[in-house]
């Protein structure tokens, strides 16, 4: 346990980003197993809309949670999916 005043207070820093980062990262997941549900069941309608949603998702993690080039090929890769149906 930190005894410094700043330390204690990155200690409680930390541990909001690392839980804010989880919430990122299981929704993330959450939506790609979802779009890729749609996209096994052949609903190229559902599976648009999940691409959409993934994809604004995507773009916003891009601010910080995940490089811009990881994201892209992320998107890319889904679109790709998506478009083989």
């Amino acid at each position: 346990m930190a005894n410094i005043k700043s330390a204690k207070k990155r200690i409680q820093v930390i541990a909001k980003k690392t839980a804010k980062n989880n919430r990122i990262k299981h929704k993330l997941k959450d939506m790609t197993k979802e779009f890729n549900e749609a996209v096994t069941a052949g609903d190229k309608k559902v599976a648009g809309e999940k691409l959409l949603d993934l994809e604004k998702k995507l773009m916003k993690a891009s601010h910080g949670f995940m490089h811009k080039k990881t994201v892209a090929r992320k998107i890319s890769r889904l679109t790709h999916k998506y478009n083989a149906m």
